[in-house]
């Protein structure tokens, strides 16, 4: 899995990259088919020009085959952004393997309901 780590108006530090990665492992743990995470690590200081406090955003684009997941997490602590944004990702990726074996389950079989029209037609003939 590629992890990409960037900043915007801020810069990654080694604790932010090893903290983002961190909190990743955990969703390559649920889900081993993730082809590349993109974060980015931003400050958000629009809020602060009204008296506001400054927030920190940690947004995450992870690619799989076929889909794009795209989380984002404000805090006005960096790190527990980036814990939400971790949470998030990773309920999304259980929901989707959980779609995904679904389908699996599913099949690309038939409905039940013809079964009974074919052993109709077995009985005429």
């Amino acid at each position: 899995m590629n992890i990409s780590i960037s900043g915007h108006h801020i810069s990654v530090t080694d604790a932010m990259n090893n903290a983002v990665r961190e909190k990743l492992a955990k969703v390559e743990r649920h889900f081993d088919q993730i082809q590349s995470i993109q974060v980015i690590l931003s400050l958000d200081n629009s809020g602060a020009t009204d008296g506001g406090k400054k927030s920190h955003k940690a947004e995450a684009i992870m690619r799989v085959a076929g889909q794009e997941m795209f989380v984002q997490a404000l805090d006005e602590d960096m790190y527990k952004a980036i814990g939400e944004m971790a949470e998030k990702l990773d309920r999304q990726v259980r929901k989707y393997k959980t779609k995904q074996e679904r389908k699996k389950v599913q099949g690309a079989g038939r409905d039940d309901r013809y079964d009974d029209l074919d052993e109709d037609m077995a009985e005429a003939i």
